[in-house]
């Protein structure tokens, strides 16, 4: 590199750029990203250092050579084989964007290759296509390309960074099957379709269709995929607002620090079945009222019917008021109050052991008997 480093050959080197340089490399590259500069050279110069430089290429705009110590961003290798060194650069700016050289040292006379390196935004694209399709259904993305490009390799991947889009491709032309995707290039027409099978919503989103460009970016096309809900899994309520149709969920509880929270369905049979119960409860408090009023009237109607029912425990209550009534008559004849007192207190003694019911129908005698 002794005529780089010579100050009295500066101008023999600027004059050597346009007489000495090979054919233009163009190179681009994604901000943030990383690019290589592939620099091939002649048979014969495997031994020889190499280089990248930028701008006017001095001493100072060396960024990176061969045999030396890697540089910041920029690292080389240099294929002896295949007669070809690479830069990488990485971490890419826009401030990177410009003219560079390749280089290699030869005595008095290095040799140059010129670079241009362009610098664009990782996104896609300034027009996207919208499509629409439905679940469980199959959806057909059309990718038209220039006819120079038939045979380029194409693919499909998920996103909107054309950087990473070949690396994540979940369908390529040389692969033109992948689960539910197909792709098919119709060369014919200049036009490469995939087809996604079985659509759900998480389908949904940007898609890129990427033709290979060894020469420089790849070519893209952006289009936005959105699934919907199907037309026949909808239908139209009463108020003219579409619904969707679920299939029924059953009833659950869920427990929260010791509290049931239950479903709007459960919820609303408990609202239906506690009038139900109140209804029913006072159908039979009602009935038991009715009941109970029959009974009292029957208790009734036996006290006034009593003499006229004849069962055995009716007779012996007839063989006491024919005690009685005889006592009782045998006393209106004495005038004497003495002799009355005896005769009530032989009518007590006589139903002292009667129980509630009897002393009832006893008192209903007596006054039967005074009467007669």
């Amino acid at each position: 590199m002794w005529s780089r480093q010579n100050p009295l050959f500066i101008l023999c080197i600027v004059l050597r750029y346009s007489t000495d340089a090979a054919d233009l490399i163009h190179v681009a590259g994604y901000q943030g990203r990383e690019v290589k500069v592939f620099c091939p050279y002649e048979n014969g110069y495997e031994s020889y250092q190499k280089y990248l430089c930028k701008g006017s290429c001095g001493s100072d705009d060396v960024l990176v050579e061969t045999g030396g110590a890697k540089r910041d961003r920029y690292s080389i290798y240099d294929n002896k084989e295949k007669k070809i060194f690479t830069v990488t650069i990485s971490g890419l700016r826009l401030t990177d964007a410009g003219k560079y050289w390749c280089g290699v040292t030869r005595t008095f006379k290095d040799l140059y290759t010129e670079v241009k390196l362009k610098i664009v935004i990782d996104r896609c694209c300034d027009n996207i296509t919208t499509v629409q399709g439905y679940v469980d259904d199959s959806m057909s993305i059309s990718c038209p390309y220039h006819s120079k490009y038939q045979h380029n390799l194409k693919y499909f991947c998920r996103g909107s960074q054309p950087s990473t889009c070949l690396q994540q491709a979940v369908i390529t032309s040389d692969h033109n099957q992948n689960g539910r995707f197909n792709l098919h290039d119709d060369k014919a027409s200049s036009n490469f379709s995939v087809t996604i099978a079985s659509l759900t919503q998480e389908d949904s989103g940007l898609y890129l269709c990427g033709i290979r460009n060894n020469n420089s970016l790849d070519i893209f096309s952006v289009t936005e995929l959105e699934v919907k809900v199907s037309p026949q899994l909808t239908s139209i309520s009463p108020t003219g607002t579409p619904t969707v149709s679920v299939e029924p969920v059953s009833s659950q509880t869920t427990h929260i620090s010791g509290t049931p929270i239950k479903n709007p369905a459960h919820i609303s049979s408990v609202v239906f079945i506690v009038p139900v119960t109140v209804a029913v409860v006072l159908i039979v408090a009602l009935a038991l009222v009715m009941v109970y009023r029959w009974k009292c009237y029957k208790v009734q109607g036996a006290g006034v019917n009593m003499n006229r029912n004849t069962r055995k425990t009716d007779e012996i209550y007839e063989n006491h008021e024919v005690v009685a009534c005889t006592k009782l008559g045998s006393s209106k004849q004495q005038s004497t109050l003495h002799q009355y007192d005896d005769a009530e207190d032989q009518q007590e003694s006589d139903y002292q052991n009667l129980a509630a019911v009897e002393e009832i129908y006893c008192n209903q005698i007596v006054i039967n008997c005074i009467k007669n």
